[in-house]
This record gives structure tokens, C-alpha cells and sequence, in this order.
């Protein structure tokens, strides 16, 4: 006869949260890395993010401990990570200041729109879509390349760190009004479908 009051596991203990944990403690090393140019150091912890960002999703379908918890952390870590070394890149100089407004004010829009559909109609799936992952592959992209031209101040280095910024600026606006489309049609359509008072 077996147990039906087996313990539930922590979804913190699992291999998938442990990842996005640890790249959460990443970024304030990153940040001070930065900040005292140590650049080599910063360039080598962003990689290591990346890895850890690629191996807890694969970790989630592998071993099946896909969590709710982990549905929501992942994507706060990686907004969390970028959106703050674009701030700190951009108090460097080394970031222009219209891609990291964008690219702040974006999430910053994206938020407060979810609160706002969660306030009013209740838990509603507003996941990434195709533009968002594009944008946020824009975004890291254009940071790693950045913190590499303080290594390698090759051309190639400085041609494919300018097409990631601009690649950036296109899909922020592109997928900010992909998202608000999204919300505008959930809304209507949360409003028409609900029954009359």
C-alpha cells in the first residue's frame, strides 16, 4: 500500500530553480565587475549566465520539473539581469541612453499592463512571444558584444555590436506593440464575452 501523504518537493530544491537562482546572484558581481572595468571577469560571468539560463529550461523537459514558480522566476531573472546591465552599461557610457529607455520603459509597459489584466480579469497566460524571445536575444547579444569590445576592439567585434543595437531598438518597439495588441484584443474580448449586469 503506498503513501498518499508523500511530501511535495520544494520547487526551490529543483536543478531547473537552482539555475535561475544562482543567475540571479549573478548580477550584482556582474554590476561590480563593471563598475571597476574588470571586464574579462564581467564578460566570462554573463557567459556563464547564459549557460545557466539555456540548461534550466532543458533541465525542466528533461527531468520533468517544469514548476510554476519556475515559469515565473526564469523570465523575471532574465528581465531582472538585462534590464540592469543595460542601466549599468549605460551609466559606462558604453550603452547609448535611447536603447536602454527603450528597452527599460518596454518591461517597465509590459508590467504594468500584466498587473493591470491580472487586477481586472483575473490570472491570464501572457507569455513571450516569438517577437519578445526574439528581442531578448537581441538584448543579450548586444550586451555580450558590448562587454566584448572592451576585450577585442576588432572590427567585426564593433560591426556586429552595432546590428545587435539596432536589432534591439526594432524588436523592442516591434514586440512593446506586439504585447500591447495582445492585451488591447484579451481585453475586448474578456469585455464582450462577459455577461451583461
Amino acid at each position: 500500500m503506498t503513501d498518499s501523504s508523500t511530501p511535495r518537493r520544494n520547487p526551490l530544491s529543483t536543478a531547473p530553480n537552482l539555475l535561475t537562482i544562482i543567475r540571479l546572484c549573478l548580477a550584482p558581481f556582474l554590476v561590480a565587475c563593471i563598475l571597476e572595468n574588470r571586464f574579462g571577469v564581467a564578460f566570462a560571468l554573463f557567459i556563464v549566465a547564459g549557460i545557466t539560463d539555456g540548461l534550466d529550461g532543458l533541465l525542466a523537459r528533461v527531468l520533468k520539473q517544469r514548476t510554476t514558480l519556475g515559469q515565473y522566476l526564469d523570465p523575471i531573472a532574465d528581465k531582472l539581469l538585462l534590464s540592469t546591465l543595460f542601466i549599468v552599461l549605460m551609466y559606462k557610457s558604453l550603452i547609448p541612453t535611447t536603447v536602454t529607455i527603450l528597452v527599460f520603459g518596454r518591461d517597465l509597459g509590459i508590467l504594468i499592463v500584466a498587473t493591470i489584466m491580472y487586477a481586472v480579469v483575473g490570472r491570464r497566460d501572457f507569455g513571450p512571444s516569438i517577437f519578445g524571445k526574439a528581442n531578448t536575444l537581441a538584448q543579450i547579444a548586444a550586451v555580450a558584444l558590448t562587454l566584448l569590445q572592451q576585450l577585442v576592439n576588432a572590427k567585426w567585434v564593433v560591426i556586429l555590436r552595432l546590428v545587435a543595437l539596432d536589432a534591439t531598438i526594432g524588436l523592442t518597439i516591434l514586440s512593446g506593440l506586439h504585447y500591447a495588441w495582445i492585451a488591447a484584443h484579451r481585453s475586448s474580448a474578456q469585455v464582450s464575452g462577459s455577461p451583461e449586469s
